[in-house]
């Protein structure tokens, strides 16, 4: 059966735990692994959570680039065998590489040249992580917010490259919606997606906008998907707004397993 999770901040896990989800989605840049000090005192709040850190995302902290004439790779490479470490203590199973502005390509910056730069990421990622239990996965963003990996496919382009276990991809169907992108392509790059990322209209919660949850659903099911589901969208209101995302959710995740 899929888990259901949600993106926050480790302080809404008691939150999140009570309204019967299966773990939360933090920022891998919130546990500040670069600060041996702070880690050491962030730790514990993410190991002893009410709610299990199954999944870390915004993987670069602020100052990192990932790609382009800035880029460090001593500490690149650090920060890597770090965060390796750090999510591997507190359970985590999956990372996303999203970080917009740290994968943005800059002008005059040859693209072929960021590719190369980010498959060398991967590669240390893949190296490094391999056997500690978590996969990273590439998260497309849509073109507002980066000019590297807009797509599914883009992203299936890259990890392919690396030909690891390690290094699988992501789906957002925020973002797919965003770049108009098929929810078939699901379809064609099933071997390769190992997490899912939901909202809904405007990027609201899940449930509460026009997304085409009956087909996504669909596709679910017809590729057989085990992977974890987080919502990735703005807080809900108040007034109940939570419950009835997660109510909705749980009844996604029903049709994949019962057939939609």
């Amino acid at each position: 059966m899929n888990q259901i999770g949600w993106c926050a901040g480790i302080e809404q896990a008691e939150l999140l735990a009570a309204h019967g989800l299966d773990y939360v989605e933090c920022a891998l840049s919130s546990l500040q692994v670069e600060d041996e000090r702070s880690l050491g005192e962030r730790i514990p709040l993410y190991v002893n959570s009410p709610l299990p850190v199954r999944a870390l995302n915004i993987f670069a902290p602020d100052g990192m680039k990932l790609v382009g004439p800035q880029v460090d790779r001593e500490r690149i490479r650090r920060y890597v065998n770090k965060a390796g470490e750090a999510a591997s203590r507190i359970g985590v199973e999956v990372v996303v590489l999203g970080s917009g502005k740290a994968r943005m390509i800059p002008e005059n910056w040859e693209r072929q040249h960021a590719e190369d730069q980010m498959l060398e990421l991967l590669n240390w990622i893949a190296e490094d992580w391999q056997g500690n239990g978590i996969t990273l996965t590439l998260e497309p963003l849509n073109r507002k917010e980066s000019n590297l990996m807009n797509s599914v496919a883009d992203a299936v382009h890259l990890a392919k490259q690396i030909n690891s276990p390690t290094v699988r991809v992501l789906a957002d169907f925020y973002h797919m919606d965003e770049e108009k992108e098929p929810l078939d392509t699901i379809l064609t790059h099933k071997d390769c997606i190992a997490h899912i990322h939901l909202a809904d209209t405007g990027r609201h919660a899940p449930g509460t906008g026009v997304y085409p949850y009956q087909k996504l659903s669909e596709i679910l099911q017809a590729i057989s998907y085990t992977g974890k589901l987080s919502a990735e969208c703005h807080w809900p209101a108040l007034n109940g707004g939570l419950s009835d995302s997660i109510s909705y959710l749980k009844e996604v995740i029903s049709r994949i397993h019962k057939g939609a």
